[in-house]
């Protein structure tokens, strides 16, 4: 049963170090992986601490623990909110805002129950045969 908790020790190590050096070489982003991989690290090595009583390691791994786990609570809460009904106004730099020719469009198809008629630009070809 020894070496079961030795090989837990070592494998919380493995999965801290690992999630550490993925999310610091740029291969994983800090999201529910590193957590999930800290959580795991700080379970086995407050297990292994405990065993050892290394207790400045199962303080240490028990606030590592609680980090990690608010961290997935709040991810997941995240998850869960609502969609917006309406989609956010976007003003791009430079493009103009045509909010207002939306607005009189809505009016005049509310008040007429159709949308307006807008005749179409000339073209290049109709110019030509114009001239």
């Amino acid at each position: 049963m020894e070496l079961l908790w030795e090989i837990a020790g070592w494998a919380g190590a493995v999965a801290i170090l690992s999630a550490y050096l993925s999310v610091s070489m740029g291969w994983l982003k800090a999201g529910k992986g590193f957590q999930m991989a800290n959580l795991f690290g700080s379970v086995a090595f407050i297990i292994n601490g405990t065993l050892h009583g290394a207790w400045p390691s199962v303080v240490t791994n028990v606030a590592w623990f609680l980090i990690s786990a608010v961290a997935l609570v709040r991810m997941q809460s995240s998850e869960t909110v609502a969609e917006p009904a309406e989609p956010a106004h976007v003003q791009y730099p430079g493009v103009p805002d045509s909010t207002g020719q939306m607005a009189v469009i809505e009016a005049v198809e509310a008040l007429t129950g159709s949308l307006p008629v807008v005749p179409a630009a000339p073209s290049a070809a109709d110019t030509r045969l114009a001239a």
